[in-house]
């Protein structure tokens, strides 16, 4: 084999191998971060590779028990920072809040798309193009209006809040999104289940829905990770840990001055975890719903 056909053959797989450690770095040194002792975060020369590994900074954030690495060291206790014990509530409101939006698209996304992608009525175009722009609005844009709107309504730190604002702003990429792939559906499928008495509803959901499960999955997919990642409009409408969601904990942790590294870094770990799940959970159904509707003209 010629050194130019190597270069050639070798070449993508070195690129593709450090594209995949620039990516994966960060995540690297944050998990090992999460189980290193405090000391060993600040050793000079650091240690690329620890040498001494500890579950203390896990241990702190479920149980409350203090890393024994502080009492060894004389650090104070202050530094440990107890809002990192508020992680574990606030993953369970983000993914509450995160599954209600996901399936609020879901449903509403998919009647929308399906009316826009098979139902002629007067409107439609300037409708669908005004869904479309709405994407397009800075989010902050309307911020205070929203706050202003959720506040008459008495929704402030609760969990309806939070679904009512993600719905809003993930529905109309659900939309196109889904009214694209609906288009690629054959019209035919659902005369023929209307020549055996279905209604348009019993076609979408019997013919349509199960063709179209994979864009389904990615519609939903992106929905959900709108909704879990959301900061700005947690820290506005949310104010104590009955609703507070993860992104907001997070930062409340690491903007102390005095916090645990460890610790943080733990929130950090498990802040990743649903999102990673859910991803490998749904891969296969996302890839071919990307896929699809990418290639469609």
């Amino acid at each position: 084999m010629s050194g130019r056909r190597v270069l050639r053959s070798g070449l993508p797989v070195v690129l593709s191998l450090a594209l995949a450690a620039y990516i994966l770095a960060p995540f690297a040194w944050v998990a090992l971060s999460s189980i290193q002792p405090e000391k060993e975060l600040f050793r000079v020369p650091p240690r690329w590779i620890p040498r001494v590994l500890t579950v203390d900074n896990y241990r702190f954030v479920f149980t409350g028990r203090f890393p024994a690495g502080y009492e060894e060291t004389g650090i104070a206790r202050g530094r440990i920072s107890e809002k990192a014990r508020d992680a574990l509530p606030a993953l369970r409101n983000s993914t509450i809040v995160a599954v209600s939006v996901a399936l609020a698209n879901l449903v509403l996304g998919t009647l929308a798309a399906y009316t826009f992608s098979r139902l002629r009525f007067p409107g439609a175009g300037p409708l669908y193009s005004f869904i479309l722009a709405s994407r397009l609005l800075p989010p902050m844009a309307v911020a205070i209006p929203y706050y202003l709107i959720v506040n008459r309504l008495g929704l402030l730190d609760r969990y309806a809040a939070l679904i009512l604002i993600h719905t809003v702003f993930t529905l109309p990429f659900t939309v196109w999104f889904l009214t694209v792939y609906f288009r690629r559906v054959p019209p035919d499928l659902e005369e023929a289940a209307f020549v055996d008495g279905c209604t348009r509803l019993q076609a979408l959901v019997r013919i349509v829905v199960p063709v179209t499960a994979p864009a389904l999955a990615a519609a939903t997919a992106f929905s959900f990770m709108f909704s879990y990642n959301d900061f700005p409009f947690a820290l506005f409408v949310t104010s104590t840990i009955r609703s507070q969601t993860i992104p907001v904990i997070v930062a409340n942790t690491a903007i102390n001055p005095d916090v645990s590294f460890g610790v943080v870094a733990v929130t950090v770990v498990l802040t990743m975890l649903p999102p990673v799940a859910f991803a490998m959970a749904f891969r296969r159904y996302i890839t071919r719903g990307l896929i699809t509707v990418t290639t469609t003209r």
